[in-house]
């Protein structure tokens, strides 16, 4: 079971750039290689649309409570479960829609750990 169980909107985004080393030569030439053996991160900017405060701020305080240092599993819409952490760079973002409703914006990077 997942650490994280909330469930985010469907406008959610999954990014995956491949981690590469390159060397460029002279007359355009370059080489690649794949840098590491996890090349592959999943990163995820998710957004948890309308939900009332009362669940917002328990996502919010969740996340503050990994402080971008604790990883944690999630499983991901249709995916399997993956390790991440709530990253710190991108911060938490919680929108009042109104009296009794928010968003929260957040970006989850996958990590490789044991």
């Amino acid at each position: 079971m997942s650490d994280f169980t909330y469930t985010p909107a469907y406008s959610s985004q999954l990014k995956t750039a491949q981690r590469v080393r390159t060397a460029s030569f002279g007359d355009g030439y370059e080489q690649r290689v794949a840098d590491g053996i996890n090349t592959q991160p999943e990163v995820w900017q998710l957004t948890f649309t309308n939900v009332d405060t009362a669940t917002a701020d328990a996502i919010e305080a969740q996340l503050k409570g990994y402080a971008g240092v604790t990883a944690f599993t999630w499983t991901p819409p249709g995916r399997s479960q993956i390790k991440v952490v709530c990253d710190p760079q991108n911060g938490i973002i919680h929108t009042y829609s109104t009296a009794n409703m928010a968003t929260i914006t957040c970006v989850f990077r996958q990590v490789f750990e044991a």
